[in-house]
């Protein structure tokens, strides 16, 4: 795959990180004040999709992508606190094909019964980086979708290697702050979106220092973006039906 830019003192493009396909959602649940569609049995069938999507080798939460080995149970963002969307989230599937099927069979089990989603898939194009510092908890999550604008399709070559220098000295500081970061994928094959970009970390308040910093490196000149944050919970109580 060539790159959109290139591997920078931050990210890199190892072969063995470029199998992967993103499968990310913004997901807002179907509830329109009428009797609920979504009920216990879609919940133990969509469950069950999970744990066989785990056993074929999906990745089923932010934390996964850094310990592929861990027995870590499917995470997503509950984010409805502050977006549209009601849940938010990523998993990794071990290829496209794998990547597509499994959205239909997540969709069928259950979960388009409970959700209208935008799905988003797209390869791994930079391998993981984790956050410099002690071991610490890190419940929150943070996704952001970019573009890159006009702008940055008139700058030369030059124009766009100073730039991306400037962006590394910004995600070095997120590194700092002990944030790790799941690389990047390319999304434009099919989205108006160029990359996805993925953050675990602490707390809502170091992904705003975080954003500061790239703000004043200029990270956004040559970008337009949507940033999702939410809370870590398990996807065992996030799918679960709303009793009346």
């Amino acid at each position: 795959m060539t790159l959109l830019t290139g591997e920078t003192e931050v990210f890199s493009s190892e072969p063995a990180a470029s199998s992967g396909c993103v499968v990310a959602f913004l997901a807002k649940r179907q509830t329109d004040g009428g009797p609920a569609i979504y009920g216990d049995g879609d919940y133990r069938r969509l469950m069950a999709v999970l744990e066989q999507l785990r056993d074929e080798g999906w990745l089923l939460s932010f934390r996964a992508m850094f310990d592929p080995q861990s027995n870590v149970l499917p995470m997503a963002l509950d984010s409805g606190f502050a977006h549209p969307w009601d849940l938010s989230g990523a998993f990794e599937a071990p290829g496209l094909s794998a990547a597509l099927a499994g959205t239909v069979r997540l969709e069928q089990a259950g979960w388009g019964r409970l959700f209208t989603t935008e799905w988003l898939l797209g390869p791994r194009e930079f391998a993981t980086v984790r956050g410099s510092g002690p071991a610490l908890e890190r419940n929150w999550g943070f996704m952001a979708l970019w573009e890159w604008n006009d702008a940055w399709c008139e700058a030369t070559a030059q124009q766009r290697r100073d730039y991306d220098a400037e962006c590394d000295v910004a995600f070095k500081g997120d590194l700092a702050l002990n944030i790790n970061i799941a690389g990047r994928h390319r999304l434009d094959w099919a989205h108006s979106w160029h990359h996805l970009g993925i953050w675990e970390t602490d707390r809502p308040e170091t992904v705003d220092k975080a954003i500061s910093g790239h703000e004043d490196a200029a990270d956004f000149m040559f970008t337009t973006s949507r940033h999702v944050v939410g809370k870590v919970r398990p996807l065992a109580e996030l799918l679960l039906p709303e009793r009346a």
